[in-house]
């Protein structure tokens, strides 16, 4: 049978817990159910009509062949610009490598650091699909643990260290919880990276969605010797509101960056073609126009943490656009589940971002969702807790 001849290794990997959620939800409402959908990891405003202009240029100059594998000269120079603007951070164009979003650019990280059984640290609350990239690249996920801010806990990071330790994944402003690493915390992640040459990969895709005054600031930004052992993972996404586009990106020393341009040169071959088109226009615009997405996030956060019943227990979330919450002491499951029968809600289950008994809720969507969305969550800590 055809079943018998699927690889063990497909068979390790769970699938998208959040992917999963959204669709559940979304049949919930193809079937007539009046659902709030809290699970989607995406901006809910439309991409900037100048940047769609930009792919439809590209598309009737027919700009629609392949590219250089690692993405087109222009865009990388881009990013370099970028980088060195926004971050502090000098690169040159040849250690920029553009993929099919972040995502991609996380896994070909992995893929090129990672040997059989290398271990790769990953602090807890942790992006789901951290874990299974780690394992489809043959390492092993080690889960640091974190303490009550959410933040890792830098003593049990000390103690995982092994002589099989290979890097440790940062995620700043992070998804599930929202935390954003500050200069003191990040320096002495450095440190440790440096005493004990691990490498860094940072996943930055959030930085530009910080509120209360915050800076979001690269590890790789720290010193040279912590620069060299960190690989930067940033992309379109989330700051253009351009998931759909699939245009990620990474930096990192030439040795890396060469590994990962030959793993991508045998596998997607490039990015999209006239989707780097529309990058290049969105990374060298005048940034002003993100302003207001951001401004209407964090009122959205805002109202979220006024308003929730002293009853539910919440990571204040200073990026991204996610709030992790935990009702009474039932487990993830269950706390999603009764959410989703009893007031229509659909959250993603904390258990697989390694914090058991708490949901994620998205706050990427409109205000009148989120004001009938606290009044339920109230409501329901009222009659559990």
């Amino acid at each position: 049978m055809i079943e018998n001849k699927i690889s063990q290794r497909a068979k390790n990997i769970k699938p998208s817990s959040t992917l999963a959620v959204n669709k559940k939800a979304a049949e919930l409402v193809a079937a007539g159910e009046k659902i709030i959908n809290l699970s989607v990891g995406e901006p809910d405003f439309d991409t900037p009509d100048f940047i769609k202009q930009a792919a439809i240029r590209a598309l009737n100059e027919g700009f629609t062949k392949y590219t250089d594998s690692s993405g087109i000269k222009q865009l990388r120079q881009a990013i370099c610009d970028k980088f060195k603007k926004d971050n502090n951070l000098d690169y040159q164009v040849e250690q920029i490598i553009v993929s099919c979003g972040a995502k991609h650019s996380l896994f070909n990280v992995l893929l090129a650091i990672c040997d059989q059984d290398d271990e790769i640290i990953v602090p807890a609350p942790y992006w789901v699909s951290y874990p299974e990239m780690i394992k489809l690249a043959g390492g092993k996920c080690v889960v640091c643990k974190y303490k009550e801010d959410f933040k890792m806990d830098i003593e049990h990071l000390k103690s995982i260290i092994t002589r099989k330790t290979k890097a440790i994944i940062l995620n700043s402003p992070s998804n599930p919880t929202g935390i954003v690493y500050s200069e003191k915390e990040l320096i002495e992640i450095a440190e440790i990276a440096c005493k004990y040459g691990i490498i860094v990969i940072s996943d930055e895709v959030y930085e530009k969605l910080v509120y209360g005054g915050l800076k979001h600031i690269s590890i790789a930004s720290l010193g040279e010797e912590i620069k060299k052992l960190t690989i930067v993972v940033n992309g379109v996404s989330k700051t253009y509101a351009m998931t759909g586009w699939r245009i990620g990106y990474l930096a990192a020393e030439m040795p890396v960056a060469k590994a990962i341009a030959n793993i991508q040169s045998q596998t997607t071959s490039n990015p999209t073609s006239f989707a780097q088109k529309a990058a290049l226009t969105a990374i060298t615009a005048d940034q002003s126009f993100i302003k207001p997405m951001i401004e209407e996030f964090e009122k959205r956060r805002n109202f979220i943490i006024n308003n929730l019943s002293p009853k539910i227990h919440y990571c204040k979330p200073d990026g991204a656009f996610y709030v992790l919450l935990k009702i009474g002491n039932m487990t993830s499951g269950q706390l999603a589940q009764k959410l989703l029968e009893e007031e229509k809600l659909a959250t993603v289950p904390g258990d697989d971002f390694g914090a058991e008994g708490f949901v994620r809720i998205s706050f990427a969507t409109s205000m009148t969702n989120l004001e009938e969305t606290v009044k339920r969550l109230n409501n329901f800590a009222e009659r559990n807790v």
